[in-house]
């Protein structure tokens, strides 16, 4: 089946709350994305195939020269597949033509394969406080 693939592509409430439940493991939630990325996101990434959206990424930034990654889903009949090695590059790709300097990423343990070496990011140090 195609996957095609699109820089701030349509996307409905509903599917990107469906999916992520689904790729994050959570209840159905009624969040407003389309309210959310308009006011904070550089962009997203889209992936549909011929029954509906399979992949997204979200690209927040600081308005200048950092863009951070966030929310990498794929659908799971749609895994392994490539989508979210393309997801990213895709996203790479519109945050450097935005004049982006750098594209931050934070991740589980278990996604540390798949950002440094089939994404190609780099490790460095970074720190984190838990409010919640």
């Amino acid at each position: 089946m195609t996957i095609t693939f699109e820089w701030r592509g349509m996307v409905r409430n509903e599917e990107i709350n469906r999916l992520h439940a689904e790729g994050f493991d959570h209840a159905l939630v009624d969040a407003d994305w389309t309210d959310v990325l308009s006011r904070l996101s550089l962009g997203w990434v889209t992936a549909r195939d011929g029954h509906g959206l399979v992949g997204f990424v979200n690209v927040i930034w600081d308005g200048q020269l950092h863009a951070f990654i966030e929310d990498t889903l794929v659908a799971y009949r749609a895994r392994r597949q490539g989508i979210g090695k393309r997801l990213i590059a895709v996203a790479t790709e519109q945050s450097r033509e935005a004049g982006c300097d750098w594209l931050h990423v934070d991740f589980d343990e278990h996604l540390k394969s798949f950002y440094l070496e089939a994404c190609g990011f780099r490790p460095t140090n970074a720190g984190l406080i838990q409010l919640r």
